[in-house]
């Protein structure tokens, strides 16, 4: 478990991603706790079981950022339907009453033969001139019918898409409330093993897992790449402390990848919700290379993410019960920098 901490020696190297808070307990409490032993002892189990717990839930937190987020999508996507559907069914029925008022008017002028109303007409000439209005009229009306028509057809295809939109944002909301439940079991459990264990013991696990500095470590006068990293970095910085809070994107409180989504947005750049889809959110670039304000996934699915703040440091939401901090950038596999 130490070699978690170890840095990673270059950005090629495959490793961890939204996942952070755990395996950042793993190896602080693995370098608290070292001179256990580990051979098969019952609280190493548990502590290993606890770490796992928390990888577990913090790869289903971002899974539900995902699913939560294609929610609100399909939401707005359900409401501007519904919007559209209305304003089509007015539209319709102003058709509608145009063609009804055409209709009476045809009626009411056209009730005779028009070769008798010829005959009997007082003024044939003024009579011929209507006709030929008369011919317009229809020719109008029958375009305003094919137009009601395709309007109808337009309609009926909306109210379609908008049922299946409904039933994807039912199944997506069944998404969301799983991946919750999920995470509440995962976090429940590990809870419920560390309080199982020791005082003494789960105090040094306690004391482990919130060893990552809280003060202002050395960046060494390292340069944000941009203006806007620049005014993430800060962002990010005035966030110290806030607690882990799993879903959330601040700003009283932060999973690993609401605290990058929210201190970017703060620097106007709107990044994607989740870890995974923020890893892609600019230009991969070496971590030899890795400037202030670049992000850090962490794991092969990049199930936890960080903010690299220079000479070798990042600051991230690392897990329940632990705020947001700076720790070394190695402190587990690195699976990718991006330069936002």
């Amino acid at each position: 478990m130490g070699s978690h901490r170890r840095l990673a020696p270059s950005g090629s190297e495959r490793g961890f991603g939204a996942a952070g808070f755990a395996v950042c307990v793993m190896s602080a409490a693995a370098a608290a706790l070292g001179a256990v032993p580990a051979a098969g002892a019952p609280q190493d189990d548990t502590r290993a079981e606890v770490d796992r717990l928390y990888e577990q839930a913090e790869k289903a937190t971002e899974e539900y950022n995902q699913a939560d987020e294609r929610a609100d999508s399909l939401r707005e996507q359900v409401s501007d339907a519904q919007d559209e559907i209305a304003r089509q069914q007015e539209r319709i029925n102003t058709m509608r009453d145009a063609l009804g008022s055409l209709a009476g008017a045809q009626y009411r002028s056209g009730g005779i033969d028009p070769s008798l109303a010829l005959l009997f007409s007082d003024d044939p000439d003024d009579y011929l001139d209507k006709a030929a209005v008369l011919d317009r009229i229809n020719a109008h009306q029958a375009g305003e019918l094919k137009d009601l028509q395709s309007a109808m057809r337009d309609l009926a295809q909306r109210r379609e898409e908008a049922t299946g939109k409904l039933a994807e944002l039912e199944k997506s909301r069944k998404a969301v409330a799983q991946h919750k439940r999920t995470v509440e079991q995962k976090l429940t459990r590990a809870r419920q093993l560390l309080n199982a264990l020791p005082d003494s013991l789960r105090a040094a696990y306690d004391r482990a897992s919130r060893s990552g500095r809280s003060d202002m470590p050395d960046f060494g006068g390292a340069v944000p790449a941009s203006g806007r990293a620049a005014a993430a970095v800060a962002a990010a910085r005035s966030a110290l402390g806030r607690p882990y809070v799993w879903g959330s994107n601040g700003p009283g409180g932060f999973d690993c990848s609401g605290l990058m989504q929210w201190s970017y947005g703060q620097a106007g750049v709107g990044l994607p919700r989740t870890s995974q889809a923020q890893r892609n959110a600019g230009r991969q670039v070496p971590l030899a290379q890795a400037q202030p304000g670049d992000l850090v996934a962490y794991r092969d699915d990049a199930s936890h993410i960080a903010m690299y703040m220079g000479n070798g440091q990042v600051i991230h939401a690392p897990y329940p019960g632990a705020p947001v901090r700076y720790d070394p950038v190695g402190m587990m596999p690195v699976s990718s920098v991006t330069r936002v």
